[in-house]
């Protein structure tokens, strides 16, 4: 029953058929749960149809949330990561965390102790005011007026979501001055008084925020890939630069040699970075690699002398 609400919740039209197949119960059975529902309280709508379905009322005055075990683990887990997550919510977590713990039944106390988490504080923080301020923009499709960084120059931009990355949050917006996309973070953004003025939401362009504040972190216009990505032969074993390897690098190994591809968002950065392994490589390819090495080893040899 706790399933089948939870889907409701999150769906509000399902076929029959479809509802009882992912609840893995007979039609008659999925028919006898809504009617328990029902009974305690939830608003269920037949829905009319060639195989018909249920929907939850919209606006119901819904009884107290209710949580399967699944869920109850995952609202602890998340609670408990909170400090990482670059909001200033640590302390309000920890208050949460300890109510929900108390209201469990003992075999979810224990699977949620068996996940002792420490957690590493974000560098910077954003006050939740802040983030609800720059989110009710972005949900109301409404332009943002902001002080931005220490002098808190103004700027008016057209807000389109918030991107949580690395411990730190952006605000993607669409800037009518400079008639192009912007990442701010938003730490350093000092909201004014709202605007209440609209704006017609743009098309992100990928169609995925977050890979596409990703991409320009990486120097690429729109995909999360970086713009330059080469190939070298490093004589070591992997296991001696392995600890310093970014996510998206990959390795083939044996065991006195490795052949590492990574990228960067120029040829002589990605130059410098295989160079920075303090072992001798060979250059694979391409040939724009090859030319960036060499431009870099003369750079050095000059500063050298």
């Amino acid at each position: 029953m706790l399933t089948l609400l939870s889907l409701l919740q999150v769906h509000r039209d399902w076929p029959g058929d479809e509802l009882a197949g992912r609840l893995e119960v007979s039609p008659r059975t999925l028919r006898r749960d809504v009617d328990r529902l029902r009974g305690l309280g939830y608003r269920i709508d037949a829905v009319r149809g060639p195989s018909g379905g249920y929907r939850l009322a919209p606006g119901a005055d819904l009884p107290p949330l209710l949580f399967d075990d699944d869920q109850a683990v995952a609202i602890a887990v998340a609670l408990a990561v909170a400090p990482a997550s670059g909001a200033d919510i640590a302390e309000g977590a920890v208050r949460a965390l300890a109510t929900i713990r108390q209201v469990l039944p003992e075999r979810l106390r224990h699977r949620i102790g068996a996940v002792d988490v420490t957690t590493t504080a974000a560098r910077t923080t954003v006050d939740p005011e802040v983030l609800v301020q720059v989110g009710r923009a972005v949900s109301a499709n409404e332009v943002l007026r902001f002080g931005y960084g220490p002098d808190e120059h103004p700027r008016r931009v057209e807000p389109h979501a918030l991107v949580a990355r690395s411990g730190r949050w952006y605000l993607l917006a669409w800037d009518p001055e400079r008639t192009d996309w912007r990442t701010f973070r938003v730490d350093r953004i000092a909201p004014r008084q709202p605007t209440r003025l609209r704006f017609t939401p743009r098309p992100v362009p990928g169609g995925d925020a977050a890979a596409f504040v990703a991409a320009r972190f990486k120097g690429s216009d729109a995909e999360d890939v970086w713009p330059c990505t080469g190939t070298v032969e490093l004589r070591c074993p992997a296991t001696a630069i392995e600890p310093w390897l970014d996510a998206d690098a990959k390795l083939t190994v044996d065991a006195e040699r490795c052949r590492m591809t990574t990228g960067s968002w120029s040829w002589e950065a990605l130059a410098a970075r295989f160079a920075g392994f303090g072992v001798d490589f060979t250059v694979v390819g391409p040939p724009a690699l090859r030319a960036a090495v060499a431009a870099v080893a003369d750079r050095l040899h000059a500063a050298g002398r």
